[in-house]
């Protein structure tokens, strides 16, 4: 059976975890936090990142190689298409959502959501940036009603986890829903996505978790 490593604040760890539910995968969740020293968890993940899985085979970390590896021994249901253009295209998709969007929203999430702070500078080049990478975006996607067209893919999975997040950081840093700003109507597509069941779970899991963790700190 397949361990998921991590925690379920975390938008990549709930990108994996959302295709897992979609693909009625049975799997355990292990809690493990992201930098930790513990030379297990490098030995499966060598940056500390989260998440990662451990299966009868090894251990596999980074979110996308996952849902690769799930796509290849779970089939169906596909979150990819059997078409190899439109499954380029989809995977285009989570490029542009992981590494345009997400990796380059993060230098704000220091700020937005852990007391951190980003210098005036370094919060208007990420605005630029992100105002130019969610144009790009908004020519590739399709909202119809997924974001890769009429059926629920991986880019749905990474969409779903991480634009809300996105716009969350960008509206406490910047002042201003840099996502909505630029004519990316997320709202509506996380409210059509959020009432799958394997959604639901995920956010369950979530606020549980974030629950649990505010009780910490308090």
């Amino acid at each position: 059976m397949i361990v998921l490593c991590g925690f379920s604040v975390s938008n990549y760890y709930n990108k994996v975890k959302l295709a897992l539910l979609e693909k009625g995968l049975p799997f355990t969740e292990e809690r493990v936090m992201t930098g930790s020293k513990d030379e297990a968890t490098l030995a499966a993940s060598p940056l500390a990142k989260i998440p990662f899985i451990r299966t009868e085979h090894g251990t596999l970390c980074e979110s996308q190689a996952i849902l690769d590896y799930l796509e290849a021994v779970c089939p169906q249901p596909a979150l990819l298409p059997t078409d190899a253009w439109q499954a380029a295209k989809v995977r285009e998709l989570i490029v542009f959502i992981d590494l345009h969007l997400e990796l380059v929203a993060r230098e704000l999430y220091g700020k937005a959501f852990f007391g951190g702070d980003i210098s005036e500078s370094n919060a208007a080049r990420v605005r630029r940036q992100l105002e130019k990478n969610i144009a790009g975006f908004k020519r590739l996607a399709k909202f119809a009603p997924f974001v890769a067209g009429d059926t629920f893919t991986q880019a749905d999975c990474a969409a779903w986890a991480s634009l809300p997040i996105i716009a969350m950081a960008t509206k406490i840093v910047c002042g201003e829903d840099l996502l909505s700003a630029g004519g990316v109507d997320w709202t509506a597509y996380s409210r059509l996505v959020s009432e799958r069941p394997a959604a639901q779970r995920v956010t369950a899991d979530r606020k549980v978790d974030q629950e649990k963790m505010a009780a910490a700190k308090g």
